[in-house]
């Protein structure tokens, strides 16, 4: 196995070490953005709370953000822009929350990088200014992440791979166990999830096929 892609966790991570110490390990993307999504969102429900006291309401500024704010900038057109700055305006005193959503959209650059060369010296330049003592909570431990990561962050601009495919097809399992509430034979099961996937391989269908 040449490359190895798995999400930010330590316990993965040590498993690769342990039983694939020649693979290169590529941490997914999908992973990274989603975390600097989450840190942002962290940032959002706490400043929301000391500058209101309560959990975000309907109509307030930061509440109704939020799913602004996990949105892509290149998909908000010019009102839900607009929308966005006036509601960080309204709810984000010390600009907290915008700081947030600028190094979630400066994360997901990363990936339109194309000379992995660049990509090290860009990622290790922002976990470095991630973790500004300026910067909120959030965003630091953002940052501190990126460095802990940055050799299977950078390791995509050359393996240009991902979890997609797999976890694609593990949702696809996992939801035909729960439609056929339990199968009392692993290969009623198997052959229902080949079946589901599509252009099973009919050859091999009867080495699966209960006897």
């Amino acid at each position: 196995m040449r490359y190895g892609v798995l999400d930010l966790s330590g316990p993965y991570r040590k498993t690769f070490d342990d039983t694939l110490p020649h693979a290169v390990q590529v941490a997914d993307p999908f992973h990274l953005v989603r975390l600097a999504n989450e840190k942002l969102d962290e940032c959002r429900r706490r400043v929301q709370n000391e500058t209101l006291g309560h959990r975000g309401h309907k109509y307030d500024p930061l509440y109704r953000a939020r799913r602004l704010l996990t949105k892509a900038h290149e998909r908000l057109d010019e009102k839900g822009e607009a929308r966005l700055v006036g509601l960080l305006r309204a709810g984000d005193p010390h600009r907290e929350v915008q700081t947030a959503w600028h190094a979630k959209e400066v994360v997901r650059s990363i990936y339109e990088i194309d000379d992995p060369a660049t990509a090290d010296e860009f990622v290790t330049e922002l976990a470095q200014d991630l973790q500004d003592e300026s910067c909120p909570p959030e965003v630091r431990s953002l940052g501190r992440t990126i460095t802990r990561w940055k050799n299977q962050i950078v390791a995509w601009h050359e393996a240009r791979t991902s979890n997609g495919p797999t976890e694609a097809i593990n949702n696809l399992i996992k939801r035909i166990k729960r439609v056929g509430f339990g199968f009392r034979r692993f290969a009623h099961y198997r052959i229902r999830v080949l079946l589901y996937a599509g252009r099973p391989n009919w050859q091999l269908l009867a080495t699966v096929t209960p006897r």
